[in-house]
């Protein structure tokens, strides 16, 4: 079956007692079994049966076999969050006196964790432009754990060459752990371009209008025992598992995940079209234009489709709030992909604790604005932002 059919019709572990067509919501903790030996091999991972869902339960496991076999995975592990998917597959790769290869322009949260709480526990950063090649290889020691990188970096829109930096990797014997987030898996195949491991923050496109918080780890085999320390030590020992309910609004989320994408890459395209010709914009960044210095390589990696987030620059910071506080239509709030488009002054917030000089560091500017762009009408989003903007 294609993805989509897959996201839809998927088969249940086991037949449900009543015929249900959607996944129950298993709301327990615990399962009772029939004997003792049942009972021990449950606990010991020598079957399926859930034993306890801190690590394992029927909805979240129904979740993790769909997007498994719709990716083509060895593993699918679901948890908490986005930033649980990072930490957890870091922390299971890493150790005291390793360090990741990574760039400067990660997401506020994923580069606190890596260059400030990790460096804590001994594990360094070593940062570096993922877009130089030769920088990166020369950045790879014999400490080196993995490469970690973004698909689309969040604010600065950068693209890296994801098949170069796998062949360093896989050269050094290293794993390639891409964030995938910004342009979901029903439209890209990260493994054929050669990830190791994928995180995802489900939370954006697959929850279906940002109903739940989630993550996924993405495991495709090749990284020798990383699902099974997922499994039998992180899971058990971290405690990031999905929930059950999230596991269900995120599964009707999947099912609905490839139209509701189509619809927001395409307003995103035409926003950024639109917005060019605006005389008080300074700055339109979106990979989707033929003008911006990553279109073939998106292209050549992504596909036809670029994504649902664009930035762009005004004067300055005063001007940003200016614009920010005249949306009528486009809501002031942080989260990509809800079904509503959504404006950030990322420098103020998600960045805002970090100084000025750490910014500048990291290429995020007072004068970027992000635009996650939702499922309106794209005429009345352009009009609400260019009426903002001209004030």
């Amino acid at each position: 079956m294609k993805k989509q059919t897959q996201a839809i019709h998927s088969r249940f572990q086991t037949k449900d007692a009543y015929g249900s067509l959607a996944m129950p919501v298993y709301h327990t903790a615990a399962y009772e079994f029939d004997n003792a030996t049942e009972m021990a091999d449950a606990f010991c991972g020598k079957t399926d049966a859930p034993d306890y869902s801190r690590v394992t339960n029927p909805t979240v496991t129904y979740f993790e076999n769909k997007v498994k076999a719709m990716c083509n995975a060895h593993g699918v592990i679901a948890v908490s969050s986005g930033m649980a998917a990072i930490s957890n597959t870091l922390i299971c790769l890493t150790a005291a006196g390793k360090n990741i290869v990574t760039s400067r322009h990660l997401f506020g949260n994923t580069y606190s964790l890596i260059a400030g709480t990790m460096m804590r526990f001994g594990v360094k950063p070593h940062l570096t432009d993922l877009t130089n090649l030769k920088e990166v290889e020369n950045a790879i020691d014999n400490d080196t754990a993995c490469i970690f990188m973004e698909i689309i970096t969040n604010p600065q829109m950068e693209v890296a060459d994801i098949a170069a930096l796998a062949e360093i990797a896989h050269k050094k014997g290293i794993p390639l752990v891409a964030d995938t987030t910004m342009i979901p898996f029903t439209q890209f195949d990260a493994h054929s371009l050669g990830v190791d491991i994928e995180v995802v923050s489900s939370t954006k496109y697959l929850s279906g209008g940002a109903t739940s918080i989630g993550g996924l780890v993405i495991d495709y085999g090749t990284t020798p025992n990383f699902t099974d320390r997922m499994r039998k030590e992180l899971l058990m020992n971290l405690g990031a598992y999905m929930t059950p309910h999230v596991a269900y609004m995120q599964n009707l989320g999947l099912e609905t995940l490839d139209a509701r994408y189509r619809v927001q890459a395409d307003n995103a395209l035409r926003v950024a079209q639109a917005l060019k010709d605006v005389e008080q914009i300074k700055r339109v960044n979106y990979i989707g234009l033929e003008d911006n210095p990553f279109y073939e390589l998106s292209r050549r990696q992504f596909g036809k489709t670029s994504g649902a987030m664009l930035t762009i620059d005004l004067d300055s910071q005063e001007a940003c709030f200016d614009f920010i506080n005249r949306l009528q239509v486009v809501r002031r709030a942080t989260n990509l992909f809800d079904n509503k488009t959504l404006a950030i002054h990322p420098a103020s917030t998600i960045f805002g604790n970090f100084t000025p000089r750490q910014r500048q560091k990291m290429d995020v500017l007072d004068t970027t604005i992000r635009l996650s762009i939702g499922l309106e009408d794209a005429e009345d989003i352009i009009e609400d932002i260019v009426r903002s903007v001209e004030g």
